[in-house]
Order: C-alpha cells, then structure tokens, then sequence
C-alpha cells in the first residue's frame, strides 16, 4: 500500500537532488548540449510542499514554469554506491513538480535562485515502495496544467537512469535516508512553447505517473507583507 509521505515511519525529507535536462526532447528543447556526466542542482526543503498545501507562485516572478518528474527517495544509506546495487537503496517513487521561475534561472549561469523560491515546488502524492512500483523505466508521466495534457513521456527515454544518479551522487557524497533525488522533466516546459506557458494564482497543476497516482496542487500568489 502506498504510504503517506508524513508518516511518522518515514525519514523527513533530507537534501533534495535534482537532474536538469535529463530526456532529450528537453535537452533540444533548452538548446543545451549533450554532457558526459549529470547535470544537478539541489532545492532546499522549504522549496516544497506536501500533499494537499498549495504551490506559491513567487511575486518576483512571471515566468513561473511547470516541470513534471519522477522522483525517488533514499531508504538505505550508501556513500560509493554501484550501479548493479544501486537500487537497493531506494525506499520508494512518488511525484515531483520542480516549479521554476524562469527569469530567477537565468540571471546566471546558476539554477539555484530559479528553483527554490520558497513552497514553489510540490512532491507527492504518497510514497509508493520500490517493491510495489517494480520496473520504473516500464512506467510513463504526465502533466497537466488546468485539465490540458502539456508533457508526456516514458520515463525509458531518460537519460541518466536512477541507477546512474545515485551511483554519481554517492560518488560525492553519502546518501541517506529521506534524500531524494528527482530524475528530471522531459519535453513541453511552458517556457519553450508559443506562445510560452506560465503559471499564475486559480492554476491547477497535476504530474501523474502510473503506478503512483496524481499529484495535484493548487497555484496560490505569494502573500507579501509590505
């Protein structure tokens, strides 16, 4: 049975990993080239949040984008952790919704600003165990912005596997229990469609992948206190 991600059984939520353009229909869309190993960023926690809260679209921004992903959490610790064991470190799968502030992005060369606005990001609905979930890459996802389909993918068509995630992340530091690290978006980002595709306050956004479920959250505006 799936498990509520506040189940007081769970690790809490530790350091949040994420890959950046991991499917080449996002890749090409971005006009990034191709690299040897991973490219990652981290969100903080506050970044996030839970099932049922609503996703708080920054006031600083108006290029508030979606970015649907699987990600996985850490159940087992491991610091140099191989490939062909890396998967036995893995707790559980659930949803991620890596919202993003395109014009914060791309002040820099750095991602950071862009991607950890504060609750502008969401990850659920529930923890689905890894042995429930089975073959990951055998599972597809889905976004939905306002009820419209706006990404689509097998998560096959990854490019980094989990396998290669944590095998590279472990390489640099030790994974623990509760860390998670989502795997990246594929192709249809609001930020490359025409015209672009943003998010604002009234918005439901929804990343669905089967075998997990739904998670839906409502976009709210942030609340600014002059």
């Amino acid at each position: 049975m799936p498990i509520a991600l506040d189940d007081p059984s769970l690790p809490p939520l530790g350091r949040i990993f994420c890959a950046a353009v991991n499917y080449v229909a996002h890749r090409e869309e971005m006009g990034r080239a191709a690299t040897e190993k991973p490219m990652l960023f981290i969100r903080t926690p506050a970044s996030l949040v839970m099932p049922g809260e609503d996703v708080v679209k920054p006031a600083a921004s108006d290029r508030f984008d979606y970015e649907g992903e699987l990600a996985l959490v850490i159940g087992t610790p491991g610091r140099r952790i191989g490939r062909d064991c890396a998967l036995d470190h893995v707790l559980g799968w659930t949803c991620f919704m890596d919202g993003t502030a395109r014009d914060w992005q791309s002040h820099t060369a750095q991602f950071t600003p862009g991607k950890n606005f504060d609750r502008s990001g969401a990850i659920g609905p529930h923890l689905v165990t890894a042995a429930e979930f089975g073959d990951y890459k055998a599972h597809s996802l889905v976004t939905r912005l306002n009820g419209a389909e706006v990404q689509r993918t097998g998560i096959d068509l990854m490019l980094f596997d989990a396998e290669t995630l944590i095998e590279y992340i472990s390489a640099f530091t030790e994974l623990r229990p509760g860390d998670v690290i989502a795997t990246g978006t594929c192709g249809g980002v609001g930020q490359k469609r025409v015209p672009p595709l943003f998010m604002f306050p009234g918005d439901i956004i929804e990343v669905e992948v089967d075998g997990i479920g739904i998670l839906a959250s409502r976009i709210v505006a942030e609340q600014v206190v002059a």
